[in-house]
């Protein structure tokens, strides 16, 4: 009786022993995935809103600076010829605002921080041209 009791007792200490393992795998598992699925989240809300100045007349201008920054790590962009403002969506990590702004001005459209070279803004559609600061 007592050999059968002593295996009765070991077999029940495996079992919690393995039970504990479980819960300790599940709980393991649960973490990971909370760590991974609020990384992910975090890695989407780094994207970034800007409103930029930028010079222009057209819907020309419009389809031309839209197009420039069709551009890795740009989500959207939306230049609007009435108010002259650029609204782009970006991940910072991959462009900043600066890279956005000279992407602009290297069509030939001015920015808040930088101005298109002559020779591109000269090759403009006279529709296009608009009155340069000094």
């Amino acid at each position: 009786i007592d050999i059968a009791f002593h295996s009765y007792l070991r077999s029940i200490i495996v079992l919690k022993i393995n039970r504990n393992n479980m819960k300790s795998l599940k709980l393991l598992f649960l973490v990971s995935f909370a760590l991974l699925t609020s990384n992910l989240f975090a890695q989407e809300n780094q994207q970034k809103t800007d409103s930029i100045k930028v010079y222009g007349e057209c819907g020309m201008c419009k389809s031309r600076i839209e197009k420039a920054l069709k551009h890795e790590g740009i989500t959207t962009a939306a230049w609007d010829d009435e108010t002259k403002i650029l609204v782009v969506t970006y991940d910072p990590i991959k462009i900043t605002n600066d890279d956005i702004q000279k992407r602009v001005a290297a069509v030939g459209h001015d920015t808040e921080k930088f101005k298109a070279d002559d020779k591109v803004y000269k090759k403009l559609p006279g529709c296009c041209l608009y009155d340069r600061k000094p």
